[in-house]
């Protein structure tokens, strides 16, 4: 499923951008269960808005191949990653210590479908890595992934599998370095525990603190050993507003950007921070919310964005549709086009819906000490840490390859051409091929292949 991929100004700073959207039309069939927050049917509404407001036509639209066992075991414990395989609500009660022992349950039910789901949202968000790494595109949007709980060997907070991680690890085998900024109102607990101790990943969570899940993401946690520092917690407290949140968010984002100079972004846009979020404290307006993805993009560095959190789920789509927008530099209007959901989103049918007037517990000087405390932080950074690459593992496929053709195509060039053997071949086409498998493993996007055939065939 590919479609347009056109290159929009951003406006103020002119510069177009191509933006990549992953999208598997399955996803919104998964169901956490009766009286469950999490509802991967926003997926399906948020899409519906995108067609409806015209984007999808802006942009390249692929449905991600899902991620395999060994994709997923590049973070996760292997007989983690086989139990969510084998898992099912007719076989969970014959299993109940592994239960125990993974973490699944009530926050983290077992549903009909759970790996195809963990394979398909860490699928896009994977996907979107290799794009990015590739130069295929200078945006990536999986809204699917973004699920920033789940830790090596456990489910955590309604995430099973950590994208987030997956696509950082495929993001850092192209780039030195690679910042994670995460504005779901809940910690980023699973990223920051996963990059704890390395200086090539920077970690930033702006959330609530307190007595609040996961209950990790104190301001004094800052890494580790090479770590120490990289990692950035930004504690809040309920009803903080638009503007306060960009009081924190601008500066410590510009000297973050200075200071590591990633070669990527990973940009988590859990919308539980909203005001009136079914689970969530906070009141940011959507504009409020989108006006950090339009400043992370105003960086122009590879930009990946993610979804998360977000139980209001019609104010979920609403975001999500607006923050596309904001990725291809499209101001979209506030008045909602007729759609398949329209009835959710009365009775006004807007995009936009006004924050609350709930109480900002988040004072002023609270605000001044916790921006001074971690620009001071920042401040005992060295510039740009450099890493010297060593030999790197090989790229992950692109999600749009149609391998059988490719299998076939290949058999066939080896047929007229018997005194080159299938890797060298392999290596003209811009592909690396492994001997314990019969699958083949592209490197660039199928475009190369005709600049392949004609070394072959002047070889030949």
């Amino acid at each position: 499923m590919e479609t347009g991929g056109n290159s929009l100004p951003s406006g103020p700073d002119g510069v177009k951008r191509k933006v990549s959207y992953f999208y598997d039309p399955e996803v919104g069939n998964y169901y956490y269960g009766q009286g469950h927050p999490m509802k991967p049917h926003r997926i399906r509404m948020t899409h519906a808005l995108l067609a409806h407001y015209g984007l999808l036509q802006n942009m390249q639209v692929l449905k991600p191949f899902p991620a395999r066992d060994r994709d997923l075991c590049r973070f996760h414990a292997d007989d983690y990653v086989a139990f969510l395989r084998s898992i099912t609500p007719e076989t969970q009660q014959d299993q109940l210590r592994q239960l125990k022992r993974f973490n699944v349950g009530e926050d983290c039910p077992v549903f009909d479908g759970l790996y195809s789901f963990c394979q398909t949202y860490a699928g896009g968000s994977v996907g979107g890595a290799v794009k990015l790494n590739h130069g295929l595109c200078d945006i990536a949007i999986n809204w699917a992934g973004g699920l920033h709980h789940a830790k090596k060997c456990e489910a955590s907070g309604f995430c099973y599998v950590n994208d987030i991680v997956l696509s950082i690890l495929e993001l850092l085998k192209t780039h030195e370095r690679v910042l994670y900024v995460d504005i779901d109102i809940h910690h980023g607990d699973g990223v920051e525990e996963a990059f704890y101790t390395t200086d090539r990943v920077m970690t930033v969570s702006f959330h609530k603190f307190g007595d609040y899940f996961p209950g990790t993401g104190d301001i004094r946690d800052v890494g580790y050993g090479k770590g120490k520092y990289y990692s950035l917690n930004v504690p809040l407290d309920d009803g903080i507003d638009d503007e306060s949140y960009q009081n924190l968010f601008k500066p410590l984002m510009e000297k973050v950007m200075e200071i590591f100079r990633p070669g990527a972004v990973v940009l988590q846009c859990g919308a539980d921070s909203l005001s009136g979020d079914r689970l969530g404290c906070f009141n940011l307006s959507i504009k409020g919310h989108a006006e950090c993805v339009k400043y992370m993009r105003s960086f122009n560095v590879p930009l990946l964005l993610l979804g998360g959190g977000g139980y209001t789920i019609r104010n979920v789509a609403r975001c999500w549709c607006y923050e596309t927008g904001v990725a291809l530099g499209v101001e979209i209007d506030d008045k909602m086009p007729q759609h398949e959901y329209y009835e959710y989103f009365g009775p006004d049918y807007t995009l936009h819906v006004a924050p609350s007037n709930m109480e900002n517990k988040n004072s002023r000087v609270i605000l001044e000490e916790i921006r001074g405390k971690l620009l001071e932080n920042l401040s005992k950074l060295r510039h740009a840490p450099s890493i010297q690459f060593q030999e790197r593992p090989p790229d992950t496929e692109l999600p749009e390859v149609d391998f059988l053709h490719l299998i076939i195509f290949i058999k066939f060039i080896c047929y007229f051409h018997i005194s080159f053997s299938l890797s060298s071949i392999c290596r003209c086409l811009c592909l690396s091929y492994t001997d314990n498998s019969t699958k083949l493993y592209p490197r660039a996007n199928a475009r190369f292949l005709y600049r392949g055939c004609k070394k072959i065939l002047q070889l030949g």
